[in-house]
């Protein structure tokens, strides 16, 4: 009875398994796991204390403003592309897009003579046709979101131009025959900083889809494609119908930054935000959204938009010529990345 005690007793040592220590790095990987907006945030902070002690004028209310009117229509762009990169794809056709439906609800008001908001209302169903396309392209002919909207984005940029007949609508006939396009370029001033209404829509789009994708049915059916599809199914969530309606949603948000896109440029161009798509995909990478979908806050790329226009803001308050602005975006996005895949292999 002894010999056999001794052995339960030790059994029960060899069962006891001593706490896991973690080190700060450790730490700080689970940390940026469970909360990705912060990379960004910090980033943003840091960027904005070094370029506020490089140049005297950084932090002046007129320079904060106009970053934010400069990154409005690429945060909205952003915004949209978001939703498609949760779900582990990518559209690379919004800028196409957006400059097609601009040309379509300028040249409906000033050359057809149609009403402003009926030609409005028919770039929002625009919006929506073209993301249906991109949605059923993906879910029922099963074409990789890249080959599908690489291929759109050249149809799209094809009819731009046949709608336009590479002709600019001009800013002196949209304030005479269709204003109302012009909205969200109109400024008003708060504290001393001149804002534009493109910038509250930027803010309105982020804030309404945080709340949509952390507190209803549907955000979480998002996440739970881009995760992981196969188990989505196997829970019965019907990833097609998820997957059509995010691209349509993205395409809705798209129609909206055209919109904003005529007031910020003052007329309606055919060649204008040439490189919004490549943009909108920098702030959603800076912002935190992994590109294997499924993880992310739908508030990074807001700051990832503004991280962007901080580096191009302060480098040009600093006398750095141009390409040197593109050369250091150019390793913001490969550093966001390389973090993203770090975080990603954080231990459970």
């Amino acid at each position: 009875m002894t010999d056999l005690s001794k052995e339960e007793g030790a059994g029960e040592q060899f069962a006891q398994f001593e706490p896991v220590s973690r080190g700060p790095l450790a730490v700080l990987q689970r940390f940026l796991h469970a909360n990705p907006t912060m990379v960004p945030f910090i980033v943003l902070v840091l960027s904005a204390a070094v370029f506020g002690l490089i140049a005297p004028n950084f932090f002046s209310a007129f320079n904060l403003s106009l970053i934010m009117q400069q990154v409005a229509i690429v945060g909205t762009l952003a915004a949209a592309q978001s939703l498609v990169i949760l779900t582990a794809g990518i559209d690379l056709s919004v800028a196409a897009v957006m400059v097609m439906i601009s040309v379509i609800m300028g040249r409906l008001s000033v050359d057809f003579g149609v009403p402003v908001p009926l030609a409005i209302l028919v770039g929002m169903v625009c919006g929506l046709i073209t993301g249906a396309i991109n949605g059923l392209l993906v879910t029922l002919v099963r074409l990789p979101p890249f080959i599908t909207t690489l291929g759109t984005w050249n149809v799209f940029l094809a009819l731009n131009y046949y709608f336009s007949g590479r002709e600019t609508i001009r800013s002196q006939t949209l304030d005479a025959e269709a204003p109302l396009l012009k909205l969200f370029g109109e400024r008003f001033e708060i504290g001393g900083a001149v804002l534009t209404w493109g910038v509250v829509l930027m803010i309105v789009v982020f804030l309404v889809l945080w709340y949509v994708l952390q507190y209803t049915a549907w955000g979480r059916r998002v996440y739970a494609v881009g995760d992981d599809k196969e188990a989505a199914e196997l829970a019965g969530i019907r990833t097609d119908r998820v997957l059509v309606s995010v691209y349509m949603v993205a395409g809705f948000i798209v129609a909206l930054a055209a919109w904003s896109s005529i007031g910020r440029v003052g007329s309606v161009s055919p060649t204008s935000f040439f490189e919004a798509n490549l943009q909108s995909i920098t702030a959603v990478v800076i912002g935190g959204i992994s590109l294997f979908g499924g993880r992310g806050s739908i508030l990074g790329p807001m700051l990832g938009a503004l991280i962007v226009g901080v580096f191009n803001s302060g480098l040009r308050l600093a006398g750095v010529e141009v390409l040197w602005q593109l050369f250091a975006t150019g390793w913001l996005i490969i550093l966001a990345v390389a973090i993203d895949q770090w975080i990603r292999k954080v231990s459970a």
